[in-house]
């Protein structure tokens, strides 16, 4: 797929975040990110259905595990990962290339005005991806214009911020407070959060027979307390470069207890939640 630098002005920030450090850091421990969602991609993928001849569409698809699943569930087919990060699509591209997927493709590029071509996809994926649209409205109408009528759009989003324990652990012990509620449409984790909103949303941008089934699983962030401790301050460290040393010592060995205090045989981990969102172009 070309790479294309054509962004939309309401997700300048998005691409600023994800094409700078925080995409960097991503880019750069991509198995800790996917080991994190694993209990996740089995019912994503089954979910997802791709046959054996279709072309699938993979937004916000990081380093490409969720693409190279599609890819390979879709021999004589193709699967296209879009993301705003060029660190982590050329991550995607070399390890592709290394596991020998070749019907995998990457681009960078903005799904809320890239131009894909009218219904070239038989179905639209995004694990944790779909979330941070400056438009989700345009977004998913561009997205529903690239889909076949009766293809199939998949996502994974998180449930609200309060049945999630990852979040609300690292925000208590970071920031000094709880995640507080996320506004319907405003970009971020968490902006998919809400049925009713997701179903207005998909409705109004051409989809139908949308469902949303909720999903529960354990988030593993590290083999045991230090190595979990150093990759979440890695990630949200920025939340604590400001403060004054003696408090963010404070917040810092208050991560790292929380950490401690959530090790066990799997690891360090974390309760979540998550919709399971499937529907079809009408």
């Amino acid at each position: 797929m070309t790479t294309t630098t054509d962004i939309d002005p309401t997700n300048r920030a998005q691409a600023q975040a994800w094409d700078g450090t925080e995409g960097d850091y991503w880019a750069a421990h991509p198995d800790r990110f996917d080991t994190a969602l694993a209990r996740y991609q089995p019912a994503f993928h089954a979910a997802c259905d791709v046959g054996p001849g279709d072309r699938v569409l993979d937004v916000g698809c990081g380093t490409g595990l969720t693409t190279r699943a599609a890819a390979r569930a879709a021999p004589d087919g193709e699967a296209v990962g879009v993301d705003l990060s060029a660190r982590m699509i050329d991550v995607a591209r070399s390890t592709t290339e290394a596991l020998g997927v070749p019907n995998a493709r990457f681009g960078r590029a903005d799904a809320q005005v890239h131009p894909f071509v009218t219904a070239e996809f038989d179905g639209v994926i995004s694990r944790t991806g779909a979330m941070f649209f400056g438009r989700p409205d345009a977004a998913f109408a561009n997205l529903a214009r690239a889909v076949r009528p009766g293809g199939r759009l998949t996502l994974l989003t998180w449930q609200p911020a309060d049945r999630n324990e990852w979040i609300q652990v690292f925000a208590r012990t970071l920031a000094g407070r709880e995640m507080p509620p996320s506004a319907p449409g405003q970009p971020g984790p968490f902006s998919l959060s809400d049925p009713d909103h997701v179903r207005d949303l998909l409705t109004a941008a051409g989809f139908a027979d949308v469902a949303l089934d909720g999903l529960a699983e354990p988030e593993v962030y590290g083999r045991d307390a230090e190595d979990a401790h150093a990759f979440v301050l890695g990630l949200l460290g920025w939340m604590v470069a400001d403060l004054p040393p003696a408090e963010r010592d404070r917040r810092v060995e208050a991560l790292r207890a929380a950490m401690a205090a959530h090790e066990g045989p799997d690891g360090v981990t974390f309760g979540s939640a998550a919709w399971l969102v499937t529907a079809r172009r009408r």
